[in-house]
């Protein structure tokens, strides 16, 4: 049967699609196969390190297509050409409309860089969520990869892991150690178990 085709939207350096292409590269990944790259920001990097692995980039910007329902409607479009079953969020930062998300309801991961319910939400993004934890003082804090639906960090939790926070951490370092040893794990992890319940679907 043949895999289950995945689409990544982007918006900058494409460390979590990294994180994807090698766990694809490995065999991690093998259940689904990452057929298309989007970007909604024109020159990412992420759509270098596609291209580099023979992996079809598009760039969609809302500014080229008008609005948040053009961009979204050149996106669906781009996506029911390609039969893409399973769409991941890897530093995307523009929020989908809940349209676009019922649309692919159960069919859209996002990683966030914290343990959802703290440090999430709107305007949480980024840098901004490991300023906030260590503002807050935690202990501990992680990476969570959730179903997306209309509510910002809102969907249902698939996969979390704990990443302690250190004397002395500053939010780039926390930032580098939490994607190292959770959201560079957890991601291609979630990718595998949704594409391959997606294949067991198609099959009865």
């Amino acid at each position: 049967m043949d895999k289950t085709r995945i689409a990544v939207l982007v918006s900058g350096g494409g460390t979590n699609l990294q994180a994807l292409i090698d766990a694809q590269e490995s065999g991690l990944l093998h259940s689904g196969r990452i057929a298309l790259v989007v970007s909604d920001h024109e020159g990412a990097y992420a759509l270098t390190r596609a291209k580099e692995n023979g992996i079809e980039a598009l760039t969609l910007t809302k500014a080229a297509c008008g609005s948040q329902e053009g961009f979204e409607c050149a996106l669906l479009a781009a996506l029911a050409e390609r039969g893409i079953e399973l769409i991941i969020l890897a530093g995307f930062l523009s929020i989908l409309s809940a349209d676009f998300t019922r649309r692919y309801e159960k069919r859209i991961l996002n990683v966030h860089p914290s343990l959802i319910p703290s440090f999430c939400g709107k305007g949480f993004y980024g840098l901004k969520v490991h300023e906030a934890a260590l503002k807050y003082g935690v202990k501990v804090t992680g990476a969570t990869v959730h179903f997306v639906n209309e509510i910002p960090d809102g969907g249902q939790i698939l996969l979390q892991k704990a990443v302690s926070i250190l004397p002395g951490d500053t939010p780039e370092t926390l930032q580098r150690r939490v994607m190292e040893q959770a959201e560079w794990q957890l991601l291609p992890e979630a990718a595998e178990l949704v594409s391959a319940e997606i294949q067991k679907n198609k099959e009865c």
